[in-house]
C-alpha cells in the first residue's frame, strides 16, 4: 500500500499537479488520528491536507469541537501545509456551529458546478459523484492554487 501511495504521489508531482492527502475524521482520539494521518502523508510544503467530516458508517460523527481541534492539530504539526475541511452542504448548514474550516472549505453539493448553495467562502466544490467524484476549484489561476 505504501509503495502505491509513493508511486501515485510521484506521478502527480511529475505531472505538475498540486498534491493532497485525505483523512476521514472519526470521533475519539484526535491526536492519534492526526499522528497516524501525518505518518502516512508525505511531508512536502504546499501539499493539501483534507479532512472529511461527515457521518461514519457506524452512524457517529466527530463533534464540532473535535473537528476544530483536529484541524488545528494538523496546522500545528504541519505549518507549511494548507488544511482543508471537506463536508457536505447539510453538514455545513445544519451540523456545523463554528464555521471553522481551516484554510479552506471544500463543499459537496450536487448542483451546477461552481454554484454550491452556501454563503460561506468555498475553494472547492464537489458537484457530482456520477460516474465518479467531480470538483471545481475557485482560484483565478493555477499559481493561486499553488500559493
Amino acid at each position: 500500500m505504501r509503495s502505491r501511495l509513493a508511486a501515485q504521489t510521484r506521478a502527480a508531482r511529475d505531472a505538475g499537479l498540486v498534491v493532497g492527502f485525505y483523512h476521514f475524521l472519526w470521533p475519539g482520539n484526535l491526536t492519534a488520528q492526526a499522528e497516524y494521518f501525518l505518518a502516512k502523508a508525505p511531508e512536502r510544503a504546499g501539499d493539501i491536507l483534507a479532512v472529511d467530516w461527515e457521518t461514519t458508517g457506524e452512524g457517529t460523527r466527530a463533534s464540532n469541537a473535535e473537528k476544530d481541534r483536529f484541524i488545528r492539530k494538523l496546522k500545528e504539526l504541519r505549518p507549511d501545509h494548507r488544511v482543508v475541511l471537506y463536508c457536505n452542504r447539510d453538514f455545513w448548514l445544519t451540523v456545523d456551529r463554528t464555521s471553522y474550516a481551516g484554510d479552506a472549505l471544500w463543499i459537496a453539493d450536487y448542483v451546477t458546478a461552481g454554484k454550491p448553495r452556501v454563503k460561506a467562502k468555498w475553494r472547492f466544490h464537489q458537484y457530482t459523484d456520477r460516474p465518479h467524484d467531480k470538483n471545481v476549484a475557485a482560484f483565478d489561476t493555477e499559481a493561486a492554487l499553488r500559493e
